[in-house]
């Protein structure tokens, strides 16, 4: 139950404080005074659209906080504990910020929450129906949620719900599948030449780079041949000259027999006899080298055919190594093979879905027998409470038919009416506005019963109403409010005097000219006045305050 309110800033309203009791708590005001207002405040602590006219015209942001005391609520302190949120026995303190940006900060028991995770929350803790809620009577979805709390099939439409999301699912994921498949069969051919072609290729990882080496030196192989033959050439001997081999180690024997009296000819010396030793491993290797070179127009043109089928390869692929050419081969291959594993997961999922359908039929069928089942008892308690209103020649009905499959199974309800007991035909075109707040307030007292709602907020139901039948709605009221917390703001004195506790809304304008709203709870001669007041206008004449106190009484 809504244990408290706290406004700041929220359009007319500067600052509110207000505790409430269980039992039937009625709200009453002049026209224009704010009741709306004061409806809008709570909706918004309970997640409801925000916008940033809401702001009134106080410094500050607009905050809105209602506390609530709950029983043990399985539902509930899943949603609360899911978030990783302590319980706190049932006290919950749901917190809305709306700032002049018209950003909102939402917040549960002082933690921080989500938008969606407030309001599922809000949909176990309170029920508000406003006057033009009438037409949820024409909406047959809301007709079948009736007809379900009635039956007690809230299980078995989970279970339904959940094998829908996931037949939903399943057909999505198959739906995506075969669109693959589609499109792999369209390029099919044209990737198996590309594959082909690049496997052919033996493709290698630096190959490349080797090639193009060895073209430069095939290229060349003549003019590489001539200057290393050159080198060689230069430090050979002949008759006319000693070798520089031969000239290097008499030198070296001159520098020894010179070491006998002077230190530093040793060491050069040495030094001499191994540059000797390093040029003459040169000369080898320059020969070894010359003799290495091949001269071959044959090899050279097979390493630039080579190297024109991998730089053709790479100008087709769009890339400009041999590792992304081997890269894009591997993508072909995967491709080609994903088109059996594709095959095999659409098979599996028809087979799911088949096996999903055929659950979901089962499912359905339950529902429509459930529903069959219940529908008659149903109809009869409606009229039950539709007689005890007044309509004394009412017949209800409840119509099912084959309907389009859904979340709720494959039925569709109709719900039929007729005031005089004759003639049934569909209540979205048969009912007068009296006869909707009737029939209304006759299926929201059952849905209270069968949902355990803590707190339930009725705006002006009672519209279209008075005399003896305002009273009789004022009693099934309070005879909800009994089990429950249940908010009443009305404009019929028969019903206002039934409360448990009474608040009174009230505009009053400040000497800045401001207007703003203020409610308070009345009691005593208060009270009485104000049900004379709706009894008799602004003129409150002293019959009708012995009226109210009848009433009251």
């Amino acid at each position: 139950m809504l244990r408290s309110l706290q406004v700041r800033n929220y359009v007319l309203i500067d600052s509110l404080d207000i505790d409430f009791p269980a039992g039937l708590l009625i709200i009453t005001g002049q026209t224009g005074a704010g009741k709306s207002v004061l409806l809008g405040a709570l909706s918004l602590a309970l997640g409801g659209k925000a916008d940033v006219s809401m702001v009134g015209e106080a410094e500050g942001n607009c905050i809105v906080e209602a506390t609530f005391e709950l029983g043990e609520d399985a539902l509930a302190r899943e949603i609360v504990e899911g978030q990783g949120l302590d319980w706190n026995d049932g006290h919950l303190t749901l917190r809305r910020v709306l700032s002049r940006t018209g950003r909102t900060r939402s917040f549960l028991n002082d933690e921080p929450v989500t938008l969606p995770v407030l309001t599922t929350l809000s949909a176990r803790l309170l029920d508000i129906h406003s006057q033009h809620q009438t037409q949820l009577l024409a909406d047959r979805s809301y007709q079948l949620l009736m007809l379900d709390l009635y039956a007690g099939n809230a299980g078995l439409l989970e279970e339904c719900r959940q094998c829908w999301r996931e037949l939903a699912a399943l057909k999505e994921k198959a739906s995506d599948v075969s669109e693959r498949l589609r499109r792999l069969a369209l390029e099919k051919e044209f990737n198996e030449s590309l594959f082909a072609q690049l496997d052919a290729a033996r493709l290698r990882d630096g190959e490349l780079e080797e090639l193009e080496e060895e073209q430069k030196r095939l290229a060349n192989a003549e003019e590489i041949k001539e200057s290393l033959y050159a080198v060689s050439g230069l430090f050979g001997g002949d008759e006319d000259r000693p070798s520089w081999d031969s000239q290097l180690k008499e030198a070296v024997r001159q520098l020894d027999k010179t070491a006998r009296y002077l230190d530093k000819a040793g060491s050069l010396s040495e030094r001499l006899d191994s540059a000797r030793l390093e040029l003459d491993d040169i000369l080898y290797e320059v020969g070894a080298l010359e003799e290495s070179v091949e001269v071959s127009p044959d090899r050279l043109e097979a390493v630039e055919d080579r190297m024109s089928l991998l730089y053709d390869l790479m100008k087709k692929h769009g890339v400009r190594t041999v590792s992304e050419l081997i890269a894009r081969r591997d993508e072909l291959s995967e491709a080609l093979f994903d088109a059996t594993a594709l095959e095999g997961e659409r098979d599996r999922l028809v087979a799911a879905i088949a096996a999903a359908e055929s659950r979901y039929a089962g499912l359905s069928s339950r529902l429509h027998a459930a529903r069959e089942k219940a529908k008659s008892a149903f109809a009869e308690a409606i009229c039950a409470k539709l007689r005890f209103l007044e309509l004394d020649r009412c017949a209800f009905d409840v119509q099912l038919a084959e309907g389009t499959p859904g979340p709720s199974g494959s039925d569709a309800v109709t719900f039929l009416f007729s005031a005089t007991g004759r003639n049934l035909v569909d209540l979205a075109r048969c009912a007068s506005g009296g006869e909707r707040s009737r029939i209304m307030l006759s299926l929201k007292a059952m849905m209270a019963h069968y949902t355990k709602m803590p707190t339930m907020v009725f705006d002006e139901i009672d519209t279209g109403v008075s005399g003896s039948v305002a009273d009789k709605m004022g009693t099934m009221i309070c005879e909800m409010g009994r089990d429950m917390q249940v908010f009443a703001i009305t404009h019929l004195p028969q019903v206002a005097a039934k409360g448990d506790a009474h608040y009174l809304v009230t505009k009053d304008v400040l000497s800045d000219g401001r207007a703003i709203t203020r409610i308070a709870q009345i009691t005593g001669d208060a009270r009485v006045r104000e049900i004379a007041r709706m009894l008799s206008g602004s003129a409150i004449t002293p019959e009708a305050m012995a009226n109210a106190q009848i009433l009251l009484n």
